[in-house]
């Protein structure tokens, strides 16, 4: 085929895609449609104040939300080794789904984004755990083996000193290394991130 035939080819094409329009709706027929849809489709119940409960996780940034319970790395490195080295590789340096702990990167390499490095709150390192590990049980986990866990990855992450005992107290009062790199949102007009 020429160039000539492909591109009136094309034009064509083009012209009858504008030349097209849709077919529209008259009011009265947009009201009928609109009718016959259903207030509600008959499946699902209101959410039982027990269920939302089980479901209101959240920790924030500050602290508010954290359970009661404690950890140190000692356990935490007990249970790593059972249910998150598989994915994460033994002592967290990396498995099928990433490293969770610094490393010294090869030459001409940057350095993974993991808890180390890259994370700015270490209550968000426990809400996480808490609500999405592990990847084949999320929500599994007890408080007590969520601190534990995040005592280890913060003691392999040369964040906390091996034997600190972590709970409720403790945690909201450890300052990441990478918190610096994170500015707030402080825009105003909008939805505001809290």
């Amino acid at each position: 085929m020429s160039k000539v035939g492909l591109f009136a080819g094309l034009a064509l094409v083009g012209w009858l895609g504008f030349r097209a329009t849709p077919p529209e709706l008259f009011p009265s027929e947009t009201k009928a449609v609109a009718d016959s849809i259903p207030v509600r489709f008959g499946f699902g119940q209101p959410a039982t104040d027990a269920q939302i409960a089980r479901l209101d996780l959240d920790v924030r940034p500050d602290g508010l939300g954290l359970p009661a319970g404690s950890g140190t790395a000692t356990t935490g490195a007990t249970i790593f080794a059972a249910k998150c080295a598989p994915c994460h590789g033994t002592g967290g340096t990396g498995g099928p789904n990433g490293a969770l702990v610094t490393t010294t990167p090869a030459p001409g390499k940057r350095a993974e984004k993991v808890i180390g490095n890259y994370w700015p709150y270490a209550t968000t390192v426990f809400d996480y755990i808490r609500r999405a590990m592990p990847f084949n049980a999320p929500g599994s986990l007890s408080d007590d083996e969520v601190y534990a866990l995040t005592a280890y990855l913060l003691t392999a992450n040369k964040i906390l000193p091996e034997k600190t005992v972590l709970n409720a107290q403790m945690l909201p009062k450890i300052t990441m290394p990478a918190q610096p790199l994170f500015v707030p949102d402080d825009r105003k007009g909008g939805p505001e991130v809290r």
